[in-house]
């Protein structure tokens, strides 16, 4: 490990170059094993660890759950335990090893008191970081923030996860298609005898011919198991046979956020601005994760009965890790970030140019780029957002928002800069916004649906049954599933 590497722990950030170099030197490896225990909640501790290699779950007691609850997931370049270093610490949550041969660098307390000296001679430049704990520091804490089901919400889905963990995929009855893509087809299905429904996502094996789809298909599985926020679609579980692999997602049967905007031509600002702020809270809570989520369209947000936005469809989410970028050319055309289009790599500013966009076509029906050639899309994407002409019907506050999340230059974007997502929430078209409502699911939705039960999908189009017969598919790419 190097200096440069150290600095990024923000503990160690002001440390005198010499001192910081004892410390990298101090550092030992220690290696651990899938479901090992690093770290147990409640356990006093007084050691530093730096992931080199692997990743690691991190889980939570949580009131209304018998079990600790998964609350993120850790890679290579996280680290944890930082408070041991500065004072006698108890661990406030469970640190499980999730991939063999996983490597940490670790330094404990006394060996960093013998390096850089005791807390009390450190306590100047200490400061800053202490009182940035006791903040509870919202780019590095941020998942109190994102939104949480509440106990008796909680309590339900936790035995609806227990419900169909064992259930034989007989007992699921198919209603009516929810919606079709080259991937397949996704159902709306109950449970044999009972009105609970589900929506299920058919994905064809025989189109999934590369390593590469094999891998975002894994990534959306990974990602959904391990994500909480009301503001994402849940998955329940997979299930797989020779033809299809299968995700068991929850129903949301308000329908597509474009089928809706198709239908009203454009959102007025209150609409558009609730919309947004319920991706922005996926984006969070994502962000949070390490999480770029790369798809994101009209197409892709769901609304549940209430009128809430749930993001879904994360064929293209990956994790990279805070810091980290990815090169990976992947995205709808006409929401795709410059520097994907260019093949600089990209990280989360890449969410943040899409939700520019996004705005944008909530509130005029149509995205500012956009032509029935990819290619042309993409050289209007390279010149520019102030080669745009905004309608006047776009305001001051949403036309000014949106320049400034569509900076051609990443690292300028709103929402990519120190404070992630939260200077997004505190731009002015937001003022007023009651962020602790739209979080409880207590503000009301302009986009309500009444729906006549769990079987109504009248909100969604109509599509001809499926008469093409789907080949087998037995390479066992999907032995996971």
């Amino acid at each position: 490990m190097n200096i440069c590497f150290s600095v990024s722990v923000s503990l160690l950030r002001g440390l005198p170059e010499e001192k910081l170099a004892k410390v990298v030197d101090c550092l030992e490896v220690d290696y651990f094993e899938k479901g090992e225990y690093i770290i147990r909640e409640g356990e006093e501790g007084n050691t530093f660890f730096i992931i080199a290699k692997g990743e690691v779950i991190v889980t939570q007691s949580t009131e209304g759950f018998n079990e600790p609850q998964e609350i993120k997931t850790l890679g290579v370049g996280d680290y944890f335990g930082e408070k041991a270093l500065i004072s006698e610490d108890v661990r406030s949550a469970n640190i499980i090893c999730n991939e063999s041969e996983t490597h940490c660098l670790v330094v404990d307390r006394d060996n960093f008191n013998q390096m850089v000296g005791t807390y009390e001679e450190l306590q100047a430049y200490l400061k800053e970081y202490v009182e940035e704990l006791s903040r509870n520091d919202e780019r590095r804490h941020a998942l109190p923030h994102s939104p949480q089901v509440d106990s008796a919400e909680a309590q339900e889905l936790r035995k609806l996860r227990e419900k169909v963990s064992l259930l034989p995929f007989q007992e699921l009855k198919v209603i009516a298609t929810l919606g079709m893509g080259g991937f397949g087809r996704v159902e709306l299905v109950k449970l044999k005898n009972e009105d609970t429904t589900f929506a299920l996502k058919c994905i064809k094996k025989k189109h999934i011919v590369d390593t590469r789809q094999q891998e975002h298909i894994y990534s959306e599985k990974n990602i959904l198991q391990q994500t909480n926020s009301v503001f994402i679609i849940r998955l329940f579980r997979t299930f797989r046979d020779d033809k299809f692999v299968y995700l068991l997602l929850e129903a949301c049967l308000g329908g597509e956020l474009w089928t809706v905007l198709r239908d009203m031509c454009y959102f007025d600002e209150p609409t558009a601005r609730f919309c947004t702020g319920c991706v922005l809270e996926a984006f969070d809570y994502l962000h949070t994760m390490g999480i770029v989520y790369r798809d994101l369209k009209p197409e892709n947000l769901l609304l549940d009965a209430e009128g809430y936005v749930k993001m879904a469809d994360f064929g293209f989410a990956k994790r990279i890790g805070l810091g980290k970028k990815t090169w990976t050319f992947c995205g709808t055309p006409e929401y795709v970030a410059p520097e994907v289009i260019m093949n600089k790599g990209h990280d989360f500013g890449a969410d943040c140019w899409s939700l520019g966009i996004l705005i944008f076509e909530l509130l005029t029906g149509n995205p500012p780029f956009a032509g029935s050639d990819p290619i042309k899309v993409y050289t209007m994407v390279l010149h520019g957002i102030e080669k745009v002409d905004f309608p006047k019907r776009i305001g001051k506050r949403p036309d000014e928002l949106i320049r400034r999340l569509c900076k051609l230059n990443p690292v300028e974007r709103l929402g990519n800069k120190k404070n992630g997502i939260i200077e997004i929430k505190k731009h002015k078209w937001f003022q007023g916004f009651n962020w602790e409502g739209l979080r409880r699911h207590k503000l009301l939705s302009p986009l309500r649906r009444e729906l006549k039960g769990p079987m109504d999908h009248s909100h969604f189009d109509m599509f001809p049954p499926d008469t093409e017969e789907t080949p087998d598919e037995l390479s066992g790419w999907d032995k996971d599933f």
